[in-house]
This record gives structure tokens, C-alpha cells and sequence, in this order.
């Protein structure tokens, strides 16, 4: 799901106008204060009366991916020369905490992504997705992988990612100390013992920023009681002082003190994470599959699988395990050309267009019957027959609420303890408690 903090500024990107750009690009424009606003009738969609080509804005996280975006669209308008995109990204953050005020008024993002989970629930309440259920294209996706865009029973939002949450590790070094992923907690702690005492950082965590939210799925898909936990939390059914996040709490205390993670992991943001991985420093990344294509790039010598610790008995786990459905393709319900918007999804959709982005960017979709040419792309394919939980971080629907859960691991990391770190998350649950 990334999720992802980029150190880059602002892209505003029209593929007439655009040459190669780099790949970790992002947003230094600041966000909009104008609140959000719930749907209405839009304009009809039509090409200006002067000739010229309707414009639409394509705006998404993913910087990372703007070449092969890049291609995609000049191909979308050579097919329909009337309709021109103009893209736009930010960092993964931020485009959590401001996409919604830029798309309140229509002016950007006639196509946008949101995450699922809190951002896509808040976009809902505000009104902002056009309902897209009886759209044909929807059709050319794997209808499992797209549940998490509906809303009330409708489509309005239709995940093109498909992500394993799961640490990365390097095979090479796995091979050169005779480990295998172990099928249990003691195992894993003695594979990462074992690593420590050979010089290698067992697991590189970017404690500062993604990290708590990425590893933390792996960490509790097998302790938590059940799969709806967290919606029980925020229901007033369950609480963070409840076992299973004392457990997992306990259990990230547990990797810290023993100096498995890197030292000052809570100070170490994304980019210097992967590069103790990337540089064979480290021999697990905490993150996820979006990162195997960036991690060969940088360093194509890499032998790259995942694995997720399993944090119980064997006989105890219940999944192997973390997928997401993400990269939500939505239009704007304030778009002012719907059509043309819709018509560029379905662009999208189309299962050789899907597949030149899925081989370009290292990305697995929701797109059925997509031919995937990358070693990278096939590692996170060979886990589409394991039993994998969708991400119970975004099951958590409330921004506060997911803010809590994710500090309280940071909170543990800087010394305190896993009672009062889950005592202090709860409180701000029970501020924001469903009623």
C-alpha cells in the first residue's frame, strides 16, 4: 500500500510538455483551505466551442510513476486527440492531509486516487467520488480486489494497485547464514539474532515516518482476535488495551531492545531505511512489494523475496500475510468533464495498458489477465495463493484514530511502555468513538 514519504517538490505534468522525470517527485505547493463540499449536478462535459481540447487533471501520490504515466497518456490522447491530462502528484503524506481541500471545488483531480481506509472514508463523507457502478470497464478488473472502493453498495472508487504489506528480505544473505523464513515468533527472533551477531541489521525499520504504519500490519494480522478488530475498536467493542495490542506493542518493544532494528530507528525516515537495505547493510526492509522494483534500480544485484513474522506458534497463525488493494481511481464528483474523465479510467483498465504500467513501475494491479515480464513482479504474484489479511491498518477508518495506533508504536520505540503507550492511544479512540 505506499504509502510514501517523498523528499521532492510539486509536478505538475502535461505529457505534451513533459520530458523523462525523475523518479521521487512530489509537492512543495501549499494546500488549499477551502473546506470540502458534498456532490452536486455538474456541467455538462464537452470540448470547448473553440476547438481546443478539453483539459482534465490527473492528480495521485505516486511520483515514482510519472515516466511510464508519461507514455500511457500520450498514448490515451494520440487515441483521443480532443482530451488532453495534465498530471499532478505529491509525497504519500501529504497527499493524505491535503488532496481533499484541492479537490473540493472541482479545479483539480477530474481523475484522482485516494488510499482506502481513513482517506477514502473521509472523501465519501465529503462527497467527492462520482458513482461509477454501472461503468462497463469495471468489468476488466478482478472483482474481489475492488470491494474496498465500494461505498453504500456502489463503485465509486476502483483500486489499480494490488500490494503485499510484507517485509522484504535479501535472499542472499538469508542464503549465506542457512536462514529460511521461520513459521514462527521464536524463529524469527532467532533468525534476527543471528544476523546481529554477523555484523548484518537484521531489520530496517523507518521508524519516523512509514514505518509504524507498514510493519505494524504484519505484526498483528495473527494476533489480532478477528479481522474487524479495529472496527470494533472503533466502535467501542474492543480496545487498544486489550491483548492483542498489548501483544504487538510488546512485540516491537521486544525487536528494539534486543537491537534488531537499526540504531535511532525511530529517527529514520523511508529513503535512509532503503538505502541500508539496498546497500546489503540490512537484511530485511520493513515495507512492502512497492518497494522491489525501486530496491532493483538502485541496486541490481539484489535477490529480493518477502516474508512476514509470524508472531505466534506456528500451529496458532492464521495468515501468511498482508495484501492491499490501493491506488483508488476515482473521478470527481466535482469534475466539470465527467465523460472525459471516465473515459481515461477505462483507458487504464484496458489490460495491455495495465500491464506497460504494471512492467514499467514494478506494480502488481487489480487488472485481470495483466502478463507481468519482471522477476520483481512475480515475487509478489507468488504470493496470490498464500492466505493473506487485507491491511488492518486501513480498516481503521478514522485519520485520528489511525494516527493513534501508529504513534503509539513510536511511542513504545522512544521507551515507554507497551501498557501506557496503548493506555494514551485509547484515549483519543474513545474521543472518536462511533456512535
Amino acid at each position: 500500500m505506499k504509502k510514501h514519504k517523498r523528499k521532492s517538490s510539486f509536478l505538475v505534468a502535461s505529457v505534451t510538455l513533459l520530458s523523462i522525470l525523475t523518479a521521487a517527485c512530489g509537492s512543495t505547493t501549499s494546500s488549499s483551505s477551502t473546506p470540502a463540499v458534498s456532490s452536486g449536478t455538474n456541467p455538462a462535459s464537452t470540448t470547448a466551442a473553440s476547438g481546443k481540447p478539453v483539459t482534465i487533471s490527473f492528480l495521485h501520490w505516486r511520483g515514482e510513476d510519472v515516466n511510464s504515466l508519461n507514455g500511457i497518456i500520450a498514448k490515451f490522447q494520440a487515441e483521443n486527440p480532443s482530451i488532453k491530462v495534465e498530471m499532478q502528484t505529491m509525497p504519500s503524506e501529504q497527499y493524505q492531509s491535503t488532496a481533499q481541500a484541492k479537490l473540493a471545488d472541482g479545479s483539480v483531480g477530474d481523475v484522482f486516487t485516494s488510499f482506502p481506509g481513513a482517506q477514502f472514508e473521509a472523501l465519501s463523507k465529503a462527497g467527492i467520488f462520482t458513482d461509477l457502478s454501472s461503468e462497463k470497464f469495471l468489468s476488466n478488473f478482478n472483482d474481489t480486489l475492488i470491494q474496498v472502493g465500494k461505498k453504500d453498495g456502489k463503485q465509486v472508487a476502483v483500486p489499480y494497485q494490488l500490494v503485499y504489506n510484507d517485509p522484504i528480505y535479501n535472499v542472499k544473505l538469508f542464503q549465506k547464514f542457512n536462514l529460511t523464513p521461520p513459521k514462527d515468533w521464536e524463529g524469527f527472533l532467532t533468525l534476527c539474532e543471528t544476523l546481529k551477531k554477523n555484523g548484518i541489521i537484521p531489520i530496517a525499520f523507518a521508524g519516523a515516518d512509514i514505518g509504524p504504519g507498514q510493519f505494524m500490519n504484519t505484526m498483528v494480522m495473527n494476533n489480532e482476535p478477528s479481522p474487524d478488530i479495529f472496527t470494533k475498536v472503533e466502535a467501542g467493542q474492543a480496545k487498544l488495551t486489550d491483548e492483542f495490542w498489548i501483544k504487538t506493542l510488546t512485540q516491537f518493544k521486544e525487536l528494539n531492545d534486543k537491537g534488531y532494528l537499526q540504531p535511532d530507528a525511530l529517527g529514520t525516515k523511508d529513503a535512509a531505511a532503503g538505502a541500508l537495505f539496498i546497500q546489503e547493510k540490512a537484511a530485511i526492509l520493513a515495507s512492502g512489494s512497492y518497494q522491489l522494483a525501486q530496491n532493483k534500480k538502485q541496486n541490481p544485484n539484489l535477490e529480493q523475496k518477502l516474508l512476514a513474522p509470524i508472531t505466534v506458534a506456528a500451529d496458532q497463525a492464521k495468515f501468511e500475510g498482508v495484501h492491499t488493494s490501493t491506488f483508488m481511481l476515482a473521478v470527481n464528483s466535482k469534475s466539470k468533464h465527467p465523460a472525459e474523465a471516465k473515459k481515461f479510467i477505462e483507458f487504464l483498465s484496458r489490460k495491455e495498458i495495465a500491464g506497460t504500467y504494471a512492467n514499467e513501475t514494478g506494480q502488481n494491479v487489480t487488472v485481470k489477465d495483466v502478463q507481468y515480464t519482471t522477476p520483481e513482479l512475480q515475487v509478489a504474484t507468488d504470493w496470490a495463493s498464500k492466505k493473506t489479511l487485507f491491511q488492518p491498518r486501513f480498516s481503521i477508518t478514522n485519520a485520528d484514530n489511525q494516527k493513534a495506533v501508529t504513534n503509539s508504536i513510536q511511542a513504545v520505540l522512544s521507551g515507554k511502555s507497551p501498557q501506557d503507550a496503548a493506555k494514551e492511544a485509547q484515549a483519543i479512540i474513545d474521543q472518536h468513538l462511533v456512535k
